[in-house]
């Protein structure tokens, strides 16, 4: 248990002796850091700062308090680099007082990452959904318009963001006509107002609002809690359904929401989103005076030269008349003229001739008197044919009854009739011997007038 040490307990005789301010927080100071002593703190990083100087001003929080850390020479110190924004960390530091202010804080040695503070890991997981359903793939962004005419705004119009916004446009293009849709851009509930205002300015004509050519929302910059309402869901797909291009425009340029992802456009800051929005009126006059200069000395230049060539001509052919310039075309027209008509007749009398040549052929060729020819000559071969197959078929004739005659004179037949036989063994064939056959086998005689079948009993 921390001894409570009374202040105040030496007592004069005659009044009690005060304290001045600095001598009390010294004492704060000297009893904080002599009896707590270095000790290790976890806690979630919330509005962290870095300074030029590199010393690093944040703050650690829990469910129930936070208190301001400062950590010098940030970048040279152990773990450093865990220290973000929604950030769960470890710290080893020693407390103390900053004595111009009375202030408590503690002097970070070094850190340790304990796991993302609760933001943050929301962040990361809407993050995964939203990437995986494809609201920030490059294809479904719009492109932001060249020269809108109308402009919604989507913030607080109470904030440093607005009067951003509006001095940038009023200087860079003042025929843009700005509207304010003004929104809560912060606190609890915060995020549906955003939501139902982008929802509605996507929706014109439906809720009695002008058409708008490009969407800005956003808010000036502020701890990732003051932030978290452009990290919810529901902004998040609002702008994703928005039928408008939607320029992002939240917090700082190291300052990055979901709406950033799912905007067509991101712009570091509100008034970046501004000169991203409109063009710069300044620049447009300059580029179309030097425009307007070029096409005046094109013009002009082409101007001369025709005046010249018209000068030319006047000093030339058209100064002796123009009946005059126009004789050698004339002359070469009639030439044209002349040799196309006598290539034409010459033409027709060349086919009159070829088809007076082709009438004299069919009148020698007569071809009625051809076909008749040629019917008589086929006429004549068939004759010739007739004749010609009857003497071969009667010469055949005579060889078939002559080999015929040949044939029954000289075959077995008519052996058979002059008494002679032959014997078959078993096997069909000739019996040329008494040898071929043996005893018990049937043969077979033939003769004249038929077969004689018998058994043979010796050999």
């Amino acid at each position: 248990m921390i001894p409570v040490v009374d202040l105040f307990s030496s007592k004069s005789s005659r009044e009690p002796q005060a304290l001045s301010v600095t001598q009390l927080v010294r004492r704060m100071k000297n009893l904080l850091e002599i009896q707590l002593g270095e000790q290790w703190v976890e806690g979630e990083v919330s509005n962290l700062r870095k300074q030029g100087s590199g010393h690093w001003y944040f703050s650690l929080k829990d469910e129930g308090a936070q208190i301001s850390c400062v950590m010098f020479g940030a970048r040279r110190k152990a773990g450093s680099e865990a220290l973000e924004d929604g950030a769960k960390v470890r710290v080893f530091a020693e407390p103390s007082v900053y004595e111009a202010r009375g202030q408590l804080q503690i002097i970070v040695q070094k850190v340790e990452r304990a796991g993302l503070g609760d933001l943050q890991a929301r962040f990361e997981a809407l993050k995964r959904k939203l990437e995986a359903e494809g609201l920030f793939a490059a294809e479904r962004k719009q492109e932001l318009p060249a020269f809108p005419r109308v402009v919604g705004l989507v913030t607080s119009a109470t904030g440093a963001a607005i009067e951003d916004i509006l001095n940038v446009m009023g200087r860079r293009a003042p025929w843009v006509k700005p509207v304010l849709f003004p929104v809560r851009v912060q606190g609890k509930g915060a995020e549906k107002e955003i939501a139902e205002a982008i929802r509605r300015m996507g929706e014109p004509e439906r809720f009695g609002l002008p058409r708008c050519d490009l969407l800005i929302v956003g808010r000036g910059g502020g701890s990732l809690e003051d932030l978290w309402n452009f990290n919810e869901e529901v902004v998040a797909r609002a702008i994703a359904a928005c039928p408008i291009p939607v320029l992002s425009a939240v917090g700082h340029e190291i300052d990055f929401t979901i709406a950033d992802f799912v905007a067509d456009r991101r712009a570091p800051t509100p008034s970046a989103a501004a000169e991203m929005a409109v063009p710069d009126g300044e620049a447009l006059r300059q580029r179309i005076e030097g425009l307007e200069r070029r096409l005046k000395r094109r013009v002009s230049e082409r101007i001369e030269r025709l005046e010249l060539v018209l000068e030319n001509a006047r000093r030339g052919v058209l100064s002796r008349g123009g009946d005059r310039l126009l004789r050698e075309p004339e002359m070469r027209l009639d030439g044209l003229r002349y040799r196309l008509v006598r290539q034409v007749v010459a033409r027709w009398r060349q086919q009159r001739a070829e088809l007076k040549a082709l009438d004299l052929r069919l009148a020698v060729m007569k071809p009625e008197r051809q076909v008749t020819q040629r019917r008589e000559l086929l006429e004549g071969l068939r004759r010739r044919i007739d004749r010609a197959a009857r003497v071969q078929l009667e010469d055949r004739a005579a060889q078939v009854s002559h080999l015929g005659g040949l044939l029954k004179a000289l075959g077995p037949q008519s052996a058979f009739d002059r008494g002679f036989s032959i014997t078959l063994g078993p096997d069909g064939k000739v019996v040329h011997s008494v040898h071929s056959v043996q005893p018990g086998e049937v043969i077979q005689t033939k003769v004249s007038d038929g077969d004689i079948h018998s058994c043979v009993q010796a050999s």
